[in-house]
């Protein structure tokens, strides 16, 4: 099968594609031919290596090469074979899911517990789409987040891909939402249903005198301690990303709310996608409400398979509205 492979850190121009063996699947593994899969920021933080902190943290980035060899964290495509042990899935089931990694090819092996089944309505394109954008927008808001109907919520990167979705979720959750976003994605996030849009090129949501039950920070740009004084006093501040960097950014987002969290009244607290052990039970949550029409998809761009490098260059650039798929 083809793949885009990595073997040492580098900009996209080091992803190559090549001829590898089709992988087998275990006896708990389903093997996945895929459709379509999606780029996102943490594709190019393996590519790159960055932080470099995170070089030393025992993950999956190592000291001079990304643990994965093969990116790409979301997929959508048939199963084509099962294990001995699988009994929930078929050969020809259409199914999405987040595997971390293996997307960037031809071919996937996934473990049952991780696979769900592609919701009806939805392309392998618009599926591919969902997986770990939705999950992390999912985590941080119910499950970190807490979120309770007539809340006033923020999203700060409300028009990306993760952003997209948490402001349709919060409006499922029946809060009253805030976006901020830049100012071309401004009619873009109010379609989603956003009570009110703030354009950060004109206003700092750090300095006016709104205050909010949850601020869920998708892009960084701001302080944590500057976040802070836009949460009522028992307000809740969840990190899920910030501004790139070399160094430490935006581990140093997570950090820093970590560190202050038991010093203050808010709570400060991390949604860790890839650490979760209930993703297949939340993609079948997010499953029912994509057929039932409250939430969607919001694609920006497709890229054919052969042009990877050049879909991870574009989302590098940080200004994608919604999601980038490509199609295998």
């Amino acid at each position: 099968m083809r793949a885009f492979v990595l073997r040492t850190y580098g900009s996209p121009d080091v992803l190559k594609l090549i001829d590898i063996d089709q992988p087998v699947p275990g006896d708990d593994e389903v093997l996945v031919r895929i459709h379509a899969t999606s780029v996102q920021p943490y594709d190019w933080h393996h590519m790159r290596g960055e932080p470099y902190v995170a070089r030393l943290m025992g993950g999956t980035l190592g000291l001079r090469a990304s643990k994965l060899d093969i990116l790409g964290a979301d997929v959508a495509g048939r199963v084509e074979a099962v294990g001995k042990d699988v009994t929930e899935f078929s050969p020809g089931d259409e199914v999405f899911a987040m595997p971390k990694k293996g997307g960037f090819a031809e071919y996937v092996c996934v473990r049952e517990s991780e696979l769900a089944a592609k919701p009806k309505n939805l392309s392998f394109e618009e599926a591919a789409a969902v997986p770990m954008a939705a999950l992390t927008a999912l985590l941080g808001l119910r499950d970190q987040g807490r979120i309770k109907p007539g809340q006033r919520v923020l999203i700060n990167g409300a028009s990306g891909g993760v952003g997209t979705f948490a402001v349709q979720l919060a409006r499922v959750f029946g809060a009253q939402v805030t976006g901020v976003c830049s100012t071309r994605n401004v009619d873009l996030v109010r379609s989603l249903g956003a009570y009110d849009v703030v354009d950060y090129r004109k206003t700092d949501f750090t300095r006016n005198r709104r205050r909010y039950d949850l601020v869920v920070d998708v892009a960084g740009g701001r302080r944590v301690s500057a976040c802070r004084r836009t949460l009522t006093p028992k307000g809740t501040y969840v990190v899920v990303g910030g501004q790139a960097g070399r160094w430490v950014q935006p581990a140093g987002q997570m950090f820093s709310a970590v560190a202050m969290s038991p010093f203050v009244s808010q709570r400060m607290a991390v949604a860790d996608v890839v650490g979760s052990t209930q993703n297949k039970q939340n993609l079948t949550t997010l499953t029912e409400l994509i057929e039932a029409g409250k939430i969607t998809p919001i694609i920006d761009r497709s890229y054919p398979f052969e042009e990877i490098p050049a879909a991870v260059r574009y989302v590098e650039e940080g200004h994608a509205p919604g999601k980038v798929v490509i199609t295998v």
